[in-house]
């Protein structure tokens, strides 16, 4: 794999040390790396409260580009330092893999980099590191080249993946693991969502055009438009007022695919931020949505959504793998099992997952998917059809769960997904990372048989 793609980015932390840029992304990876926080929650904690533009540009800059390359990163630091640091110097080597970084992918003159990772260790208390960082750099930037190639023998290095990860994905797409890491090492584009019960795709292509926004079209989404380059959802026509969403592409095909109809029950589980929700309601009129959320502070997202797009739902905080603390009993005609899942297919706009996630951690998850599938089972209505999609691409999480209904339940039938896009699988569909640039989906419907053989006994 070749290093990460050069990106014209001016150094923006101004030398005004620990609030600058640098040290903002030095504390989101220390908030993700050793605290486990989601990178998410460590920019709203730490980089939104940057006053200066630029510094929250930088700082996430270099926060993204550490977890996006932290596997090669840390097997270039390990030929050049003699013995690993002590654990109460990991802020040093996050001082040295953010220098890396800048080395291999920013535009940032050499001795400015070094100077400021130096200075760096200095202001952080650690003055003692100043020499040692410096040694480490320069003699990066000596023997680039060769470290380069050798470093690329190491899959994790070669690949910029754990090696629990790559291994999954050579046994589930053994011709296109590679693709797929490389897809979930790019930049992820901007993708919107037109509000067709508002305004038509059409005209709102003119409105971007009237604003100098470029953008096109998807081939087979009908509501989906890809900028060119990404900007402030501030700066995007109409998004106060409704008129569009931020959402990826791959998202955009689950409505289309529930298909829900006006007068219908529709039960949207797992729903924050409830970018799907808000889609469901906008393709039909009179639907009764309901959505669930185990997560209350997620569960405002979902409202924040609802009320810009002033779209009206019930809202239940609840456990979609334990129903019967909040379910009445009656039936839906849909359901939209938006399960939780290792998140395999976002890495590209998450990097923090291949950080986050553990191998150890697919055993639970699955076990969770398994229980959401069953307890959903419950509240269908015969004849009624149920999605099931994750924004993973690990077959265990995917196939392999619809599997485990038809096998646990009797009054299961397959529907095939069609479209134009992804890969048909056994019983659903993929969409890999990167595939018509959008992220990594699946999708799976079953629909509920009116006159199944024998009553099916799900233990609650």
């Amino acid at each position: 794999m070749s290093a990460p793609p050069k990106k014209a980015q001016h150094d923006a932390d101004g030398g005004k040390g620990r609030f600058g840029g640098r040290y903002a992304a030095l504390k989101v990876l220390q908030a993700v790396l050793v605290k486990g926080r989601s990178l998410a929650s460590a920019k709203s904690l730490i980089i939104d409260m940057l006053e200066d533009p630029r510094e929250r540009s930088l700082a996430m800059e270099l926060a993204n580009g550490v977890l996006r390359w932290r596997f090669r990163l840390e097997v270039v630091l390990a030929e050049l330092i003699s013995k690993p640091l002590r654990k109460k110097d990991y802020d040093i080597q996050l001082v040295l893999l953010i220098a890396l970084y800048q080395l291999e992918a920013m535009r940032t003159p050499d001795y400015a980099v070094v100077n400021e990772a130096v200075s760096q260790s200095r202001r952080i208390g650690k003055k003692w590191a100043a020499a040692m960082i410096n040694g480490v750099l320069r003699n990066f930037l000596r023997d680039r080249e060769a470290l380069t190639t050798r470093v690329q023998e190491n899959p994790q290095a070669r690949f910029a993946h754990p090696r629990w990860l790559i291994d999954l994905l050579e046994q589930d797409w053994p011709q296109l693991a590679e693709p797929i890491m490389v897809a979930n090492n790019r930049r992820p584009p901007m993708w919107l969502r037109v509000n067709t019960a508002r305004i038509t795709v059409d005209d709102y292509l003119k409105q971007l055009d009237s604003q100098q926004i470029a953008a096109v079209r998807h081939p087979y989404a009908e509501t989906a438009l890809k900028l060119d380059t990404a900007l402030d959802v501030g700066r995007l026509p109409g998004f106060e007022q409704g008129l569009v969403s931020v959402q990826d592409v791959a998202a955009q095909l689950a409505a289309p695919l529930l298909a829900a109809r006006g007068g219908e029950r529709i039960l949207d589980l797992c729903a924050a931020p409830g970018g799907k929700t808000c889609h469901v309601l906008e393709t039909a009129d009179d639907i009764d949505m309901t959505a669930v959320e185990l997560d209350a502070a997620r569960m405002q997202q979902v409202q924040q959504n609802l009320d810009r797009l002033q779209l009206r739902a019930r809202l239940i905080v609840g456990d979609a793998s334990r129903v019967d603390s909040w379910w009445d009993g009656q039936l839906f005609d849909r359901i939209l099992v938006d399960a939780p899942c290792s998140a395999s297919g976002v890495i590209r706009r998450h990097p923090d997952i291949k950080s986050l996630r553990r191998s150890e951690d697919l055993a639970a998850l699955t076990l969770v998917q398994q229980q959401i599938l069953l307890q959903s089972w419950r509240m269908l209505e015969p004849g009624g059809v149920l999605l099931y999609v994750t924004c993973s691409v690990l077959k265990q999480e995917n196939d392999h769960q619809i599997e485990q209904l038809l096998a646990t339940v009797d009054d299961a039938e397959v529907m095939p997904v069609e479209g134009e896009w992804g890969r048909a699988c056994r019983y659903g569909r993929q969409l890999l990372p990167g595939d018509q640039d959008a992220d990594g989906f699946y999708f799976a419907q079953v629909k509920k048989r009116e006159n199944p053989v024998t009553d099916t006994a799900i233990t609650r």
